[in-house]
């Protein structure tokens, strides 16, 4: 007799068949409904419930919470309504289904109506108003309380610390009259949330004081708080303890524990936690992959993620977000955007965190229209996307879109900090906008909630100097309600570069040698002021100098990333395998730019040597070479160079006829900002 599979919808209507004909007693019944609601089979529930003759007050109260838990808060109150007799239980469970589903309103409206009140109904409106931020409510219900147990207090505490009010959190903490591990967990876990974590350990040491035994989300909220604090000391102790009371299973312990050792520089022992049991929980995944970005191991991390998706384990927002940070770190676009787009199959590429992570991730990578492609996808934006995107423009030189993307911000009415502005200063700096760069600086102290800081004088200086304005810049510094840093000062002497100023200069040197007298960057900027006017003698003091103190000039690099490969290349480089080739490719650009009508600034070479030998070392330049091999490497696309020092004017300008003799894009990012050169012009208009 062959096997039939009976369907469970026909298993179901047998037994509905079954309660009305002869009436099945409750538990039976209860636990179908159970099974269906467990199922989320909640129209299936329903009919049951519905052929059920005088159900008890039991099913009633089960389906009511079904309702609930699903968002069907109407079929709920309706079967509420209908009920003619209501305990307690029924109330309060009615109350919380109105506040999961946000109805706070018909939420306070029954707890009005219910006669007989309890401490859990108390508490229920009471975490009902903190999870909607009414603190002044939830404060005034809990302080009318005729009787308060621990969960009430414990709700309190919670609360405040979800809602920021963490002084009163504290406070109430130590009002309470009796705590459970509870109370201690929270205060633990809400002090290390707003970066008290120190506190938080002495509170932790103060419960085994009190001899209350922690629990297995007090290990891992104490030991969060070891890892935000770098206390491997501690942490370690508490890694031993866990070990002995049978806890080092616990996933949440687990992922904390990977994260201590990750944040205290210590990824092999990181790695050694994760590899002693296999993980399928995406929390412990992600505390992984995100200590390897904090420990500069960027190609483990994303062997880490990889690794999640082959097994079948989807990322969530973290574990994308530190993805896309390694693939920042790393410079490699091709990765970056292999990340967005799983990110986009599941849906998360419109999530606000992995959003802001595709737009610093598009922005550092030289292709800013596709920052705003990605910010313009982002259907929440919080201050992070904005700012990330103005500072983005500013990056790129494009002025007036960061302050178009201002305008857009202030009518959205999102929140601004000293970062938006910092921003904007630095997009009118980078685009010669004087005027609006001092209407923005006039306008921040305005501004209630923000101050100006050394970064907003930092770029204010920057923006004068830039324009010419060395007497006014000097000005702004002389009158300044702080005492000027030293990327004040390096700001001011940079611009006496561009503009030759060497009396201003030296005064702006001997400001940053009294700050710091080892600093290299002021040796070389001076140096180069002196060479550029001409005065070799005063070059080499200045070298002399600097070698005496033992300080050396960072040696210029260029580098281009193709397929995860960084390719670096140093001036006059030939230890490239396709050298030979590149300076082939160098030759013969060479020749077309005289043809183009390029004659080498000798200015820039910055050494007292032949004229010959001056443009021989212009034209080998690490910004060249990394051009060149890039156009024998790829074909068509925009062309990418990252340089860790400021570019040269004259490379600058060759780089311009570059862009044009190949007919192609070339993005170069150097210390200060990037440049698109296209058909014979930069996006700098010559201002940088």
């Amino acid at each position: 007799m062959p096997n039939y599979v009976v369907p469970r919808f026909y298993i179901s209507r047998s037994l509905i068949g079954l309660a009305r004909f002869f009436r099945v007693a409750s538990p039976t019944c209860y636990s179908i409904l159970s099974e269906h609601l467990k199922n989320r089979r909640i129209d299936e529930a329903k009919e049951l419930f519905e052929r059920i003759p005088s159900p008890n007050i039991y099913l009633c109260t089960k389906l009511i919470a079904g309702y609930a838990e699903n968002l069907r808060l109407n079929e709920a109150l309706q079967l509420f309504d209908k009920m003619p007799v209501k305990d307690t239980v029924m109330w309060n469970l009615m109350i919380k289904g109105c506040v999961d589903c946000r109805n706070m309103d018909m939420g306070l409206k029954l707890f009005e109506e219910m006669t007989q009140k309890n401490v859990i109904s108390y508490t229920t409106m009471i975490s009902g108003f903190l999870k909607f931020g009414k603190v002044k409510e939830a404060e005034s219900l809990f302080w009318e309380m005729p009787q308060r147990d621990v969960a009430a207090w414990n709700a309190m505490i919670y609360g405040y610390f979800e809602n920021g009010r963490v002084e009163e959190a504290v406070k109430l903490f130590e009002l309470m009259p009796s705590r459970n591990v509870i109370s201690w967990t929270s205060v633990i876990s809400g002090l290390d949330q707003y970066g008290r974590s120190d506190e938080a350990l002495l509170i932790f040491k103060k419960m085994l004081d009190f001899f209350i035994e922690p629990t297995s989300s007090t290990f891992a909220s104490v030991i969060t708080a070891c890892a935000n604090a770098r206390d491997l000391g501690l942490g370690s102790e508490i890694h031993a303890c866990v070990v002995k009371l049978g806890y080092l299973y616990d996933t949440y312990i687990t992922a904390s524990l990977i994260t201590l050792y990750g944040n205290c520089m210590h990824m092999d022992d990181s790695s050694k936690v994760f590899s002693e049991r296999l993980h399928i929980n995406i929390v412990v995944w992600t505390s992984l992959l995100t200590g390897y970005g904090l420990n500069y191991k960027h190609k483990e991390a994303l062997k880490v993620f990889g690794d999640m998706i082959r097994i079948g384990l989807l990322p969530n927002q973290s574990s994308f977000t530190s993805a896309l940070n390694s693939s920042c770190e790393m410079e490699s676009i091709d990765l970056g955007k292999e990340i967005h787009g799983v990110a986009v199959k599941l849906g998360l590429n419109t999530d606000a965190f992995v959003g802001n992570s595709l737009v610093v991730l598009y922005s550092k990578c030289g292709k800013i229209n596709d920052g705003l492609i990605a910010f313009k996808e982002i259907p929440e934006k919080n201050i992070v996307s904005w700012n990330s995107i103005i500072v983005g423009c500013a990056q790129h030189g494009f002025g007036n879109w960061a302050l178009t993307l201002f305008a857009q911000m202030v009518c959205s009415r999102a929140d601004m900090d000293d970062i938006t502005f910092t921003g904007l200063l630095a997009a009118c700096s980078h685009s010669g906008m004087l005027e609006k760069g001092r209407r923005l600086f006039q306008y921040i102290p305005q501004s209630s909630s923000i101050e100006v800081t050394l970064e907003h004088y930092s770029c204010m200086v920057d923006i004068l100097c830039r324009s010419g304005k060395l007497n006014e810049a000097e000005d702004l510094v002389k009158r300044m309600p702080m005492r000027p840093n030293l990327s004040i000062w390096l700001a001011l002497l940079s611009g006496c570069k561009k503009h030759l100023n060497l009396e201003l200069a030296e005064r702006a040197a001997e400001n940053v040698f009294h700050l710091d007298p080892n600093c290299s960057a002021a040796y070389v900027l001076l140096s180069n002021i002196y060479a550029f006017s001409g005065r070799w003698n005063d070059v080499a003091r200045v070298r002399g100098n600097m070698r005496r103190r033992g300080n050396t000039k960072q040696r210029g690099c260029s580098w281009v990333n193709q397929k995860g490969i960084r390719h670096t290349f140093l001036s006059g480089d030939t230890s490239h395998p396709l050298s030979d080739r590149i300076y082939e490719k160098l030759e013969w650009l060479t020749e077309k730019l005289k043809e183009y009508g390029y004659v080498p600034d000798q200015r820039y070479a910055l050494h007292d040597v032949e004229d010959e030998q001056k443009e021989v070392l212009l034209s080998c330049h690490s910004e060249r070479l990394a051009i060149c091999f890039a156009l024998i490497t790829t074909h068509g696309s925009a062309i990418t160079v990252m340089k860790n020092l400021r570019v040269c004017g004259d490379c600058h300008s060759a780089i311009k006829l570059i862009a044009k003799i190949v007919d192609r894009e070339i993005i170069v990012r150097d210390s200060s900002r990037f440049h698109h050169f296209r058909d014979g012009f930069c996006s700098c208009s010559d201002y940088w």
